[in-house]
């Protein structure tokens, strides 16, 4: 009978260590998958956040170069000049009048076409930090936090009207503050009973 009962014993505790075991193993494992989970979280998040400031930095370069009155008028000037060039060179070459005249327009509108090609390449530029923001926000879009959701959501209609900076930035600060809750780890149950003690 005490063989039995030690049998009974020994098979109860070895069968409470393999739980134990295999409850401790599944657990950690758990906190690996979640810990992954909230890493590729805060990569996605990175590189959105990149992509949107290179957007920013392009669009802000682009409007320098393009968009401020002072670079309008430096291109009419420009072409201009390039009108009476080329009509004086024709003119010297021993060209008529209309001729001259034509071959001047010639070279202003030269001159625009270049312009022209220069400026939509550096739009076309912009093209690129879209394409990462998209493919940044793609995984966010799927997470299982709402909040997260929302403000990737709210940050790619910012990214869409990038000359309103001050949108942008209130959308990046709100997406941050997302990022931050869904890659914080849960507390503890000895945290959670501090803070219960201590409030």
């Amino acid at each position: 009978m005490d063989k039995l009962l030690e049998q009974a014993f020994a098979l109860v505790s070895n069968g409470l260590v393999a739980f134990l075991v295999w409850w401790l193993t599944n657990r950690s494992r758990d906190r690996q998958d979640e810990e992954r989970e909230r890493e590729a979280v805060r990569g996605h998040a990175d590189a959105l956040v990149v992509a949107v400031s290179d957007l920013k930095a392009a669009s802000t370069v682009n409007r320098m170069l393009w968009e401020r009155p002072v670079e309008g008028l430096r291109t009419v000037l420009l072409a201009g000049l390039a009108v009476v060039g080329g009509a004086a060179g024709a003119r010297i070459a021993g060209g008529t009048d209309t001729s001259s005249g034509l071959v001047g327009l010639g070279r202003g509108a030269e001159l625009l076409a270049q312009e022209r090609i220069v400026g939509k390449q550096a739009v076309a530029a912009l093209r690129e930090p879209f394409n990462r923001i998209a493919a940044a926000a793609a995984p966010l879009l799927r997470s299982p936090f709402p909040d997260l959701v929302t403000a990737t959501e709210e940050l790619l209609g910012a990214a869409g009207n990038v000359t309103d900076t001050v949108r942008l930035e209130e959308k990046l600060a709100v997406f941050g503050r997302a990022v931050l809750v869904a890659t914080t780890p849960p507390p503890s149950r000895r945290e959670r009973r501090r803070a219960r003690r201590s409030g």
